[in-house]
């Protein structure tokens, strides 16, 4: 079901939303009743276009140029505008009064929200998102869901929003069988000093390769997976352990990539199987349950396969055993029943579309996902090498993402050196770890999430583009500007924008709420990216066109005061991000 309640509130301190706002009422009242959209979009043309008199003078049976003179001369923009002119078959350019920007600019800047209200009708939010897998390495492949849910989650809460992360690890199954008898042979003490520093990948394969060559020990896994799906308490003591040590591993990995998952965010498997019996007596009694072919399952309208015949979600399986079915339409009792969800993210990659969508579709006729509650597939596409296919270390495997982070602050940590060689060496090494864990994030983040993006170090690393080392150097710089301003005692003032490349800047600091809206409304981070890149160009613009120390009195205080609202809200975006912003570079 869909949910129409907005995700971020309008923010009046947009002069765009402003004009929208002021015009609704007048138009609502020349339509007769009614919420009428007054279509106000930037433009290149001038500050913004009004596009709303075209769709209203269709419903009106009248000229839409003439409904734009209308619009004009009723004078609710007078106070607004500079300017608004008419242009072509009724769309309307207007100027904003830089008196109005410069108070408009003012309000944000005493604002530690930069504008961005909280929500007044809030949701409850549940993103579902990284996902390892216990005694398994974490590798690139977990990289997208990871760095992609945590920026959501940190939009979602900034917006005023109810977030509980989930972090559904795979803790359950049969190989856990094979693990937990591994974990035996070798001892408690040696597999946690293994497992422990993160060498769960040659954990998982010599049981993996145990499990093929020796009959004994397949009897004995297949024995232990019996116990543990029977709640023996010693085999449930060891499966403890085994997650526990894996867990740890986890949270290094977290912490290394600066994310917000802890411990209390996990929600494994093995946490919805007591809940699948119930499931399946659900959909039985909900009458949608039938069989085929030995195995229960559910046909949800639309889906077919490639002969045209209906496909089925498989609920059991013909052993009698659940699958990732059951437990994803558990996840959705649970989510809606005991956390109250509103809303589910589910970022997961883009194989997993069909599947979703099934399980949202059999939930929706189920009826557990009442109105005003929606899931959503956030789905992404593949991190790929420089031959285009998937990312792959030279031993062909796929590399592990403690390996790339730590690459990444290496890699930085030289660029760093290069650049500002009189940072101590702490200095260096904070600084490196925020600009080479920013960058890798940042060239997920930036690349619209549906699609594959190359892994690239040299254009990720680069201080110039798109990418996260120019914006925390456009922060940075602006700092350095703090730290002379300081020196020479003067400081920010009242702000009133004179130029073209003040005002510039000016509104596009103001449109900082409307770009998380955007993000926000579609769950995409890169739209967030892509406003950043362009404030910090405008800045940049701004700085050579506009002198800020050099000037005098309170046009150097106006110019500070942009510095400081640029770099705040520089810093305010990265960190919804989830990426660090230096002082200093």
């Amino acid at each position: 079901m869909s949910n129409k309640r907005p995700l971020v509130e309008t923010s009046l301190t947009d002069p765009i939303a402003l004009v929208s706002a002021r015009l609704g009422p007048w138009l609502s009242q020349r339509a007769g009743g009614g919420d009428i959209d007054a279509v106000v979009r930037p433009s290149d043309h001038a500050d913004a276009q009004i596009n709303g008199a075209l769709p209203l003078a269709k419903q009106l049976g009248c000229n839409p140029r003439d409904l734009a003179t209308e619009i004009v001369d009723s004078g609710q923009l007078a106070d607004l505008c500079s300017e608004t002119e008419v242009a072509g078959p009724g769309f309307i350019n207007v100027t904003f009064s830089n008196s109005v920007i410069n108070s408009l600019l003012t309000e944000v800047a005493n604002d530690e929200h930069l504008g961005l209200r909280q929500a007044s009708n809030a949701r409850t939010v549940v993103v579902d998102y990284s996902a390892p897998n216990v005694a398994k390495e974490m590798h690139v492949g977990h990289l997208r869901s990871t760095v992609i849910g945590d920026a959501l989650v940190r939009m979602y809460t900034a917006a005023g929003h109810r977030v509980i992360r989930e972090n559904h690890i795979g803790d359950w199954g049969r190989p856990f069988g094979m693990l937990i008898e591994h974990l035996l042979d070798l001892g408690e003490e040696v597999a946690a000093s293994g497992l422990g520093q993160g060498d769960l990948d040659s954990f998982y394969k010599a049981a993996n390769a145990k499990f093929s060559e020796s009959e004994e020990f397949q009897e004995r896994s297949r024995q232990r997976v019996v116990l543990l799906q029977g709640g023996d308490e010693e085999t449930h003591v060891l499966w403890n352990r085994l997650v526990a040590m894996s867990t740890e591993y986890f949270n290094t990995v977290y912490e290394q990539l600066g994310v917000l998952l802890v411990d209390d965010d996990l929600m494994g498997e093995s946490k919805y199987q007591p809940l699948m019996p119930e499931t399946l007596a659900r959909l039985e009694a909900s009458g949608l349950m039938s069989e085929s072919e030995g195995a229960k399952v559910v046909f949800p309208p639309g889906f077919t396969n490639r002969d045209g015949d209906p496909l089925p979600l498989i609920v059991q399986a013909r052993t009698g055993g659940f699958n990732y079915a059951t437990s994803d339409l558990a996840c959705v009792i649970d989510r809606v029943e005991r956390l109250h969800a509103d809303l589910m993210l589910y970022v997961i990659g883009a194989p997993q579309q069909q599947h979703l969508e099934m399980v949202f579709a059999v939930a929706n006729m189920a009826g557990w996902m009442p109105d005003g509650v929606s899931a959503i597939h956030v789905a992404f596409g593949n991190v790929l090498g420089d031959d285009k296919k998937m990312l792959r270390s030279r031993s062909g495997e796929s590399v592990k993402l403690v390996d790339l982070l730590s690459e990444a602050v290496e890699r930085a940590a030289s660029a760093v050196e290069e650049k500002n060689p009189s940072l101590s060496d702490s200095e260096r090494a904070d600084v490196a770890q925020m600009i080479g864990i920013g960058a890798v994030k940042y060239a997920d983040l930036s690349t619209d999430r549906v699609r594959d993006y190359v892994f690239d170090w040299d254009r990720m690393l680069a201080f110039d583009g798109n990418t996260s080392p120019y914006l925390q150097y456009a922060h940075a710089r602006i700092r350095s500007i703090f730290r002379r301003a300081a020196d020479d005692q003067v400081s920010a003032g009242a702000i009133a924008v004179h130029e073209a490349a003040e005002r510039a800047l000016g509104l596009r600091l103001l449109s900082y709420p409307a770009a998380v809206a955007d993000a926000l409304e579609s769950n995409s981070p890169h739209r967030l990216c892509t406003y950043l890149f362009e404030l910090a160009q405008l800045f940049t613009a701004f700085y050579e066109h506009c002198p800020v120390m050099k000037s005098e009195g309170d046009i150097r205080a106006s110019r500070l005061a942009l510095c400081d609202l640029t770099a705040r809200t520089l810093s305010a975006g990265l960190d919804l991000l989830g990426i660090d912003a230096p002082e200093q570079m």
